[in-house]
Order: C-alpha cells, then structure tokens, then sequence
C-alpha cells in the first residue's frame, strides 16, 4: 500500500473490520436496511485518506480515536440523509462509538497500562474485529448482541427471529469459531 495511505506507519484499511463492527453495532436496524454499514466505513476511510495530514495524535488508540470520530461523523450524515425524525439515533453518535469501543476494549483489559501494554491491547482488539469479520453473520450477529450489546439470549431470539436453542448454537458455534481465529 502507499505511503499516503498510511497514518504514523499503519495503513488505515488495517482498521477497516474495527470500524465496521462499530459501525454495526451503532447502526439502528430499521436504518440498515437502508444503509450498507460497509458503505459507511468505506466513506470514512476515504475521508481520513483525505484528513490523513490533520491527525495529531502519537498512539495507535489515538488513532483509533481520530477514526472513530470521523465514523461518527459519517453516521450522523447517513441519519441525516435518509431523515430521521427524531434526535434518538443521532444523540451522540460518537459517544456511542466510544461507549462501543470501550466494550470491545473491555473483553481484552488487563491491569496493566504501560505503553507497550496499550498498543498490544490495542493490537488484540483489531484481531478481534477481524475475527468476528470472518464469522457467518448469523453468528457474528449472535455473538455482538450477546457480548457486545448485553443483550439476553430470549431478546436475542425475538430479534433474529429464531428460537433460543437455534440463538445458543448460534453462539456456541460463533465463540468457538472466534477462539480458533484468534488463535490463529
């Protein structure tokens, strides 16, 4: 990849799977269907291209961070653009990302908060994104509503439309399929 592409030495498509997850797991379902999450991240990707000279930040979580903002910011444009009415979905978009990174960030804390510390946790988390990427998306959906937005494996069921015994396949398949990824 170019050299432009990168921001401090990481090209930004590393980050793709992250800010798709992100973007998943914010976007309100009744908008999905109208709006390819995919979609979204690929816009924000072209905009911090675009920004790339205006990124200050020295760590990779501030990097993280930049791009978080600027997927924040393309949400809130593709709410706007298919009119949402009320201000709900749109209530801090960014705050939500952040409070979804946090979630991710939460499953790979350690105690420990040295640098080196950091950018390895920060390294786990990309791993993590790009694993559930690579799950069916039945269980990828499965496993972020279960895990990442807490929800209860009966809400699961009523969401997905399936039974309970069908949801928990689902996630035990998914969790398995996810530990053999990361430990690849």
């Amino acid at each position: 990849m170019a050299q432009g592409a990168e921001v401090q030495g990481r090209p930004l498509e590393q980050y793709r799977e992250y800010l798709l997850l992100l973007a998943r797991l914010q976007l309100d379902p009744r908008l999905q269907a109208k709006l390819d999450p995919s979609d979204v991240v690929q816009q924000t990707l072209l905009k911090a291209h675009e920004k790339k000279d205006q990124f200050r930040g020295q760590s990779e979580g501030e990097r993280a961070a930049w791009l978080r903002a600027i997927l924040a910011n393309s949400l809130a444009d593709a709410v706007r653009k298919f009119g949402r009415e009320h201000g709900d979905q749109e209530r801090s978009l960014e705050q939500a990302l952040e409070a979804s990174s946090a979630s991710l960030d939460a499953w790979l804390t350690d105690s420990g908060s040295s640098p080196s510390q950091q950018a390895a946790r920060h390294d786990r988390l990309l791993q993590l994104a790009e694993a559930l990427g690579q799950l069916p998306p039945d269980q990828r959906g499965a496993v972020e509503l279960r895990h990442l937005q807490g929800l209860p494996v009966a809400a699961i069921s009523s969401q997905m439309g399936r039974s309970v015994p069908a949801v928990a396949g689902l996630l035990r398949r998914g969790l398995k399929r996810l530990r053999e990824l990361l430990e690849e």
